[in-house]
């Protein structure tokens, strides 16, 4: 026997729509300001952010593209297109022969340095500027429910 879908009521449709359309919009404007003002691409930046953060500026090929939620193939291609622009190099990983380490080299680090300041006013000004505080933490707790419930033990 077949269950009947459980289709979303007007609020629940209105709730799925906006967050929908939200996020299209929102992830379209601030690419064209992070391209437009840095030159980087989304995946650019993310990479450099990543690595930035990281210890060293320094993190295997395989923790990166879990981290990104990424294929090893392709991070590895984009890495390479990366490396030919000098933001990134490649080494071995010193404990282990198979592996790769993503290093951030000095221009990689003076590019990151140079986007985030101008990449955090676009976010300020197309999203957290737009909200309350109360919307804030709202949309907080709604990130952090689906975030826990896609990325925790159990079926997805």
């Amino acid at each position: 026997m077949t269950q009947e879908p459980r289709w979303l009521t007007d609020r629940e449709q209105r709730a799925w729509q906006a967050y929908r359309r939200m996020f299209l919009l929102l992830n379209a404007e601030l690419s064209r300001d992070l391209n437009r003002q840095s030159g980087l691409s989304e995946p650019d930046y993310d990479v450099l952010s990543n690595l930035g953060a990281s210890p060293d500026h320094r993190r295997r090929v395989s923790e990166l593209a879990d981290r990104m939620l990424w294929s090893r193939s392709r991070l590895s291609h984009h890495l390479a297109r990366m490396q030919q622009r000098g933001l990134v190099v490649r080494e071995e990983c010193a404990t282990d022969g198979r592996g790769a380490v993503v290093v951030l080299t000095e221009e990689g680090l003076r590019t990151i340095e140079a986007a985030a300041p101008l990449h955090v006013e676009s976010v300020r000004r197309h999203f957290m500027d737009l909200l309350t505080p109360e919307q804030i933490e709202a949309f907080t707790d709604v990130g952090e429910t689906v975030v826990a419930r896609l990325t925790g033990p159990g079926p997805g």
